[in-house]
């Protein structure tokens, strides 16, 4: 089976709540699978190799999601020619903001995003912050938000999922997350992957069916410390709720 090639950008500055457990989690899923699978870390003086097969993009504070709203702006092309060629991508918070059309905070000028998906995101006057789950595929999601921007899906866009419990993008229309061919992006921290496997492994079947143009059937592995670890995710939200 051919070999990933997993990009974390910006892996010292948007990484927050958990988020490096994804890059973990996909680089294990592969390895139980003899999967053959290199890591490479991407920060603000370095290129984005074109090679790529899954990029994740985390989340961070403020002051740092002004100083890579700005990189991001020399590495646009990069990342827009990635997802034009169906590279796996997932965004976290504000990686999912910063994949978008821009942020507008409440003060100060609009942070520019790459435009791969077609989302605005805008400073809303509360905190949204609980544990959220989302139908996604006739199954649940489960992951933990904790932003006030509120985020609105264009027509090129399509939710990851409906919100169950939370607040998903804005508080408002009870969605969560974007997707766009193979680019994800969604606000749920905790980290994602390792409570939710089968989206894990979704993730890893595209980027090996787009790297070997064949349809790919991954060997089953034993999750039930995963599932377990969701169903305790989706028990502790419905008592939150």
């Amino acid at each position: 089976m051919a070999d990933i090639h997993l990009v974390h950008l910006y892996h010292d500055l948007m990484n927050i709540y958990g988020d490096r457990g994804n890059i973990l989690t996909l680089a294990l899923r592969c390895r139980w699978r003899n999967i053959s699978i290199r890591i490479s870390e991407v920060s603000l003086q370095d290129t984005v190799p074109s090679d790529t097969d899954i990029l994740f993009f985390g989340g961070g504070q403020d002051q740092q999601q002004e100083l890579v709203s700005r990189n991001l702006q020399e590495k646009k092309d990069s990342l827009i020619h990635l997802a034009q060629n169906r590279v796996v991508i997932l965004a976290i918070c504000g990686g999912y903001q910063l994949l978008g059309k821009f942020y507008r905070p409440h003060h100060g000028e609009d942070l520019p995003g790459v435009g791969v998906l077609d989302i605005e995101t805008v400073a809303g006057n509360k905190r949204m912050i609980g544990n959220c789950v989302i139908a996604w595929e006739k199954q649940t999601l489960v992951g933990f938000e904790n932003h006030s921007g509120k985020t609105f899906l264009g027509r090129k866009a399509k939710p990851l999922g409906e919100v169950l419990i939370g607040h998903g993008n804005n508080g408002e229309d009870y969605s969560e997350g974007a997707v766009f061919q193979n680019v994800f992006g969604c606000y749920l921290h905790g980290s994602l992957l390792p409570k939710n496997p089968r989206f894990a492994d979704m993730l890893i079947s595209r980027a090996l069916e787009r790297k070997t143009k064949k349809k790919v059937l991954l060997p089953p592995l034993s999750d039930r410390i995963e599932e377990e670890a969701h169903r305790s995710a989706v028990k502790r939200a419905r008592q939150t709720k």
